[in-house]
Protein backbone atom coordinates (compact mmCIF):
# COMPACT_ATOMS: atom_id res chain seq x y z
CA UNK A 1 0.00 0.00 0.00
CA UNK A 2 1.47 3.36 -0.82
CA UNK A 3 0.27 4.84 2.86
CA UNK A 4 0.16 2.37 4.83
CA UNK A 5 0.45 -1.69 5.80
CA UNK A 6 -1.04 -4.10 8.08
CA UNK A 7 1.28 -7.57 8.64
CA UNK A 8 0.94 -10.05 11.13
CA UNK A 9 3.34 -12.20 13.32
CA UNK A 10 4.67 -14.98 15.00
CA UNK A 11 7.18 -13.60 17.89
CA UNK A 12 9.47 -15.79 20.31
CA UNK A 13 11.33 -13.95 23.46
CA UNK A 14 14.51 -15.65 24.68
CA UNK A 15 15.70 -14.08 27.59
CA UNK A 16 19.73 -13.05 27.62
CA UNK A 17 19.90 -15.00 31.15
CA UNK A 18 18.30 -18.31 29.90
CA UNK A 19 14.71 -20.04 30.77
CA UNK A 20 11.81 -20.51 29.35
CA UNK A 21 10.82 -18.99 25.72
CA UNK A 22 7.73 -17.01 25.53
CA UNK A 23 5.42 -17.35 22.51
CA UNK A 24 3.43 -14.55 20.89
CA UNK A 25 0.97 -13.47 17.97
CA UNK A 26 0.75 -9.68 16.68
CA UNK A 27 0.38 -7.59 14.12
CA UNK A 28 2.54 -4.52 12.87
CA UNK A 29 0.23 -1.30 11.19
CA UNK A 30 2.54 1.15 9.83
CA UNK A 31 0.94 4.67 8.48
CA UNK A 32 3.69 6.47 5.56
CA UNK A 33 5.15 5.58 2.56
CA UNK A 34 5.30 1.61 2.21
CA UNK A 35 6.65 0.93 -1.68
CA UNK A 36 6.64 -2.27 -2.82
CA UNK A 37 6.39 -5.92 -2.02
CA UNK A 38 7.37 -8.64 0.39
CA UNK A 39 7.62 -12.15 0.72
CA UNK A 40 7.64 -13.42 4.47
CA UNK A 41 10.44 -12.19 6.52
CA UNK A 42 12.69 -12.38 10.15
CA UNK A 43 12.75 -9.45 12.01
CA UNK A 44 14.92 -10.04 15.78
CA UNK A 45 14.83 -6.89 18.34
CA UNK A 46 16.99 -6.72 21.68
CA UNK A 47 14.27 -5.87 24.72
CA UNK A 48 15.67 -3.73 26.73
CA UNK A 49 13.30 -2.93 30.47
CA UNK A 50 14.04 -1.33 33.51
CA UNK A 51 14.38 -4.54 35.30
CA UNK A 52 16.24 -7.66 34.96
CA UNK A 53 13.77 -9.70 36.13
CA UNK A 54 10.85 -8.85 33.53
CA UNK A 55 8.15 -10.68 34.76
CA UNK A 56 6.05 -13.50 32.45
CA UNK A 57 4.16 -12.76 29.50
CA UNK A 58 5.47 -8.86 29.78
CA UNK A 59 5.90 -7.75 26.72
CA UNK A 60 2.14 -8.41 25.87
CA UNK A 61 0.46 -4.56 24.58
CA UNK A 62 0.92 -2.08 22.29
CA UNK A 63 3.89 0.12 21.17
CA UNK A 64 4.33 2.93 18.86
CA UNK A 65 7.00 4.38 17.46
CA UNK A 66 8.91 5.47 13.95
CA UNK A 67 10.11 2.66 11.54
CA UNK A 68 11.70 2.76 8.23
CA UNK A 69 13.41 0.05 6.38
CA UNK A 70 14.42 -0.90 2.58
CA UNK A 71 14.79 -3.94 0.72
CA UNK A 72 15.97 -4.79 -2.43
CA UNK A 73 16.29 -8.70 -2.03
CA UNK A 74 17.36 -8.74 1.84
CA UNK A 75 16.35 -5.93 3.99
CA UNK A 76 17.75 -3.57 6.86
CA UNK A 77 15.59 -1.52 8.87
CA UNK A 78 15.41 1.00 12.11
CA UNK A 79 12.47 0.51 14.46
CA UNK A 80 11.99 2.71 17.42
CA UNK A 81 9.05 1.04 19.81
CA UNK A 82 8.26 1.58 23.13
CA UNK A 83 5.33 0.17 24.82
CA UNK A 84 4.54 -3.20 26.24
CA UNK A 85 3.63 -3.58 30.26
CA UNK A 86 3.41 0.11 31.68
CA UNK A 87 5.12 1.60 28.75
CA UNK A 88 7.85 0.26 30.58
CA UNK A 89 9.47 -1.78 27.89
CA UNK A 90 11.27 -0.60 24.71
CA UNK A 91 12.60 -2.42 21.84
CA UNK A 92 15.79 -1.66 20.10
CA UNK A 93 15.89 0.65 17.86
CA UNK A 94 17.82 -0.91 15.35
CA UNK A 95 16.25 -4.09 13.84
CA UNK A 96 17.80 -6.89 12.00
CA UNK A 97 15.81 -8.03 9.37
CA UNK A 98 15.61 -10.38 6.07
CA UNK A 99 12.96 -10.64 3.57
CA UNK A 100 12.52 -11.25 0.27
CA UNK A 101 11.54 -8.38 -2.27
CA UNK A 102 11.59 -4.79 -3.43
CA UNK A 103 10.47 -2.15 -0.56
CA UNK A 104 10.82 0.97 0.74
CA UNK A 105 9.06 2.03 3.99
CA UNK A 106 9.09 5.07 6.21
CA UNK A 107 6.45 6.27 8.97
CA UNK A 108 4.59 5.57 12.09
CA UNK A 109 4.39 2.27 13.30
CA UNK A 110 2.02 0.06 15.96
CA UNK A 111 3.21 -3.04 17.20
CA UNK A 112 0.58 -5.02 19.17
CA UNK A 113 1.55 -8.35 20.85
CA UNK A 114 -0.70 -10.73 22.21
Amino acid sequence: LIIGSHQKLRCSFKRHAGGPEEYYTGHINRLGLDLGITAGGVMAWAVLAPTNGIQHRALVGKYVGASGDISLGAGVGANALIGGSHRSVALQPISLEAQVGVNLALGVAGLTLN
